[in-house]
């Protein structure tokens, strides 16, 4: 199946989507360059864009675009940031399913923390406009819905579980998150205002 397909169909029906997915053979390294790369391109190019040709509006000061090797900086450790976000989201995703009454596997963990974030990729594209920042969240919220729906489809897990699995693995992506946000300011690069997150 192809990308936009792929998108638009986890997007706009997931529960159909899901057992789709579950069924298909996969690989983890299949799956970054054919889904995970070109989706997450989108909000990091974005959100490139808007800080070099909008900027950020900062009270008092009015609009501050940031040079260009700044938020090409930001965007490259962003990018990655986030492709490595997936995998060990993925990893933590494996680790908890025994916990959950779910089935150890890799692969199964890796496609639900990937095609969870279709969701905040696409909605990434708003990015270019970085006033726009609180909306992109907003619909990245929808990739919560996204994990919550394929957790018990891919990782086995009963659906009378899905809630706390669900709520468990967030918990450990907000501190995911944080962690990386940590190391990429101790780079020296930090994600400026305004370029959205992939997790």
């Amino acid at each position: 199946m192809g990308l936009i397909d792929r998108a638009k169909n986890i997007i706009m029906k997931p529960k159909q989507e899901w057992p789709v997915i579950d069924a298909e053979p996969a690989t983890i390294g299949g799956l970054y360059t054919g889904y995970v790369i070109p989706l997450s391109l989108v909000p990091t190019i974005a959100g490139f864009l808007g800080m070099v040709l909008f900027g950020i509006t900062i009270p008092f000061l009015g609009s501050v675009r940031m040079p260009v090797g700044t938020a090409l900086g930001g965007a490259a450790v962003q990018f990655v940031g986030g492709l490595i976000g997936v995998y060990i989201l993925a990893l933590v995703i494996d680790a908890l399913a025994p916990s959950f009454s779910g089935t150890k596997n890799m692969t199964s963990a890796f496609k639900v923390a990937a095609y969870s974030y279709t969701a905040a990729w696409v909605a990434g594209i708003l990015s270019i406009i970085p006033v726009l920042g609180i909306i992109v969240l907003l619909l990245s919220l929808y990739s919560l819905y996204l994990l919550y729906t394929g957790l018990p489809v891919l990782m086995k897990s009963p659906p009378e579980k899905a809630l706390g699995y669900t709520v468990v693995v967030i918990i450990v992506g907000i501190i995911l998150v944080i962690c990386i946000g940590y190391v990429e300011r101790l780079m020296g690069f930090g994600i400026p205002t305004g370029l959205p997150r992939t997790m």
